[in-house]
């Protein structure tokens, strides 16, 4: 993966609102603005930088398990370790967050894929920074693994996956080290409820993804569940790959010649079934990685959740009945429109009725069915061969699953409504000197799933993923060179509340990258020179757990030039 290649088109030959419901609930959350800035972010310097925030710790203090410690990733083999769970420290646990610390070398080096396996289940995906010549870059990541803590409550075999190869042109080895802390509950604290069962779905039985190369390829994997199936969630990562990588580029395959572009159209989606019958939907976030378009644009800050993918959880409770009639059940995740390919990985979640040994019920409504994009083309052919104009592609879905089980503590219904709106609009104009490529793509998610019974309430959650592109690909009229520039604004945007017995919750996340440069070029398209990089990121979240986090970094020429924190908190406070 990594770069757009001369052969892929012109244009990319470098070969190396937050929602109301939840901003009205600001009002009445803590605020706790930051005022100085963490260790890593330092002001001139090149390494890899983010405004993310860590994890929120409780108070309690955390037993610590190492998985590997400083392993060296120089080739494609799979580096095996032994997962023991901490002595002295058992299970239930207020948190268990992993974290992990990678770098590399300065030099030459593609931008790779990071995996973290632990008994076959992903607890880690992700892809690593690019070095400079003169540059070393080290970053770190951290996951909340508290619903995996089933997984943890036993020793297991675990397995890194992140190839890379070094040789005498690409020279970069790369370095990583990751432990598991376990948070003890407080005195009188209640644990919160986690799965009873961690099932992955992987290639084999220690780990690895599935290479999706078209639509109807699958990742699948049959279960014969307990009888006592309650609540059930699956945990889906899709990563672009290959003739994928730039998804959201790519146009339908009657003009993919002419556009000089990727086929398949600009829209992806996972698909989750159950049997071969439609059970879920995981819209593909449209990740750019760090050698993406032109490595410029990532350095020192990459895209949005480049270097740590958020996995995109579907709610499959309205088939607990159907799981638990003790029968073997087939659950797969496709991509539709997948054109070589995706790397997946999926985790199943299981809940159990611990106040019985059979629970029954049923799917009583399911009205999925499968995605039905609609392509709209307008351009516009000159004599002299320039082409000018849009395509268009868009799917609307709105759905809705329902089902129920007659448990211990009586009938539970789960109603679970989804609405998924999705358009890409790319403009063209390509003449003999000139390639101009913009790209407007807008992902919204709108969830809500509601459920009775003893631990009934409503859960709403809505997702917005902008992304906007424009690349101006121009080579001067003389041929003595040319420049490429590129600018990138890429989003990520969640609000969630859940009401019930259990009490009330909010979370809000806004996450925006927004980098630009121009690439120089002389007649033999050698690169000569760039000028205006620069880059910034906005991180803006808050929950009714852990109050408000606001921070903005930018950079320029590739070097850090300022961290805010706080601000948008601030800007918050009623």
């Amino acid at each position: 993966m990594n770069v757009l290649s001369a052969s892929r088109h012109r244009s990319f030959f470098f070969t190396a609102k937050l929602f109301a419901a939840a901003s009205l609930m600001l009002a009445a959350s803590v605020i706790s603005a930051q005022t100085i800035p963490p260790p890593g972010l330092v002001i001139g310097s090149g390494n890899t930088a983010t405004a993310d925030p860590t994890i929120a710790r409780p108070d309690t203090t955390p037993c610590t398990v190492t998985l590997f410690n400083n392993f060296v990733f120089a080739d494609f083999s799979t580096k095996p370790f032994s997962f023991t769970p901490p002595s002295g420290c058992p299970g239930p646990w207020a948190k268990v967050v992993l974290n992990a610390d990678f770098s590399i070398q300065a030099g030459l080096q593609f931008d790779r894929t990071a995996e973290i396996w632990i008994g076959g289940a992903n607890v880690y995906f992700g892809t690593t920074s690019e070095p400079s010549g003169a540059v070393a870059r080290s970053w770190h990541i951290e996951r909340d693994l508290t619903d995996y803590s089933a997984l943890l409550s036993t020793t297991q075999n675990g397995r890194v996956d992140l190839g890379n190869l070094v040789n005498n042109q690409f020279t970069s080895s790369l370095f990583g080290t990751a432990e598991i802390q376990f948070y003890p509950l407080a005195k009188h604290q209640d644990a919160t409820r986690t799965a009873d069962m961690v099932l992955p779905l992987a290639s084999d039985p220690t780990g690895g993804t599935a290479f999706l190369s078209t639509s109807t390829d699958t990742l699948a994997k049959t279960f014969t569940l307990p009888a006592n199936v309650e609540k059930a969630f699956i945990d889906v990562v899709a990563e672009s790959q290959s003739g994928d990588e730039f998804w959201y580029t790519c146009v339908p395959n009657d003009v993919a010649a002419e556009l000089q572009s990727c086929g398949g159209t600009g829209f992806r989606e996972s698909e989750v079934t159950i049997d071969g019958v439609p059970a879920g939907v995981a819209p593909v976030y449209p990740w750019i990685y760090t050698g993406g378009i032109d490595p410029l644009l990532w350095r020192p800050i990459p895209g949005v959740q480049t270097l740590n993918f958020a996995p995109y959880r579907v709610d499959l409770t309205p088939f607990a009945g159907l799981l638990s009639n003790g029968q073997p059940h087939q659950v797969a995740v496709n991509v539709f429109n997948a054109n070589s390919g995706f790397s997946t990985t999926a985790t199943l979640l299981v809940f159990q009725d611990h106040g019985s040994q059979q629970v029954t019920g049923e799917v009583t409504r399911n009205t999925i069915g499968v995605p039905n994009p609609n392509v709209v083309e307008k351009l516009n052919t000159a004599a002299d061969g320039s082409i000018t104009g849009s395509v268009t592609v868009g799917s609307s879905r709105s759905f809705r699953v329902e089902g129920f089980v007659k448990t211990s503590h009586g009938r539970v219904e789960t109603d679970v409504r989804q609405d998924i709106q999705f358009s890409n609009r790319q403009d063209f104009n390509i003449t003999n000197t000139v390639f101009v490529q913009s790209i407007k793509q807008r992902t919204v998610i709108s969830s809500e799933t509601s459920t009775n019974g003893q631990d009934g309430g409503k859960t709403t959650q809505r997702f917005e993923w902008p992304l906007d592109l424009s690349i101006n690909f121009t080579v001067n009229p003389d041929g003595s060179g040319g420049f490429q520039t590129t600018t990138v604004r890429q989003q990520f945007l969640s609000a969630a509340t859940q009401n019930g017995n259990g009490g009330n919750s909010f979370s809000v996340v806004s996450n925006t990258v927004t980098p630009s440069d121009t690439l120089l070029f002389d007649a033999n398209f050698n690169i000569t020179g760039f000028q205006g990089q620069q880059s910034a990121q906005e991180f803006f979240s808050n929950d009714s757990s852990s109050g408000c986090f606001s921070r903005k970094i930018t950079a320029a020429a590739g070097l850090l030039t300022s961290v805010t924190d706080g601000v948008l908190c601030a800007n918050n406070k009623h």
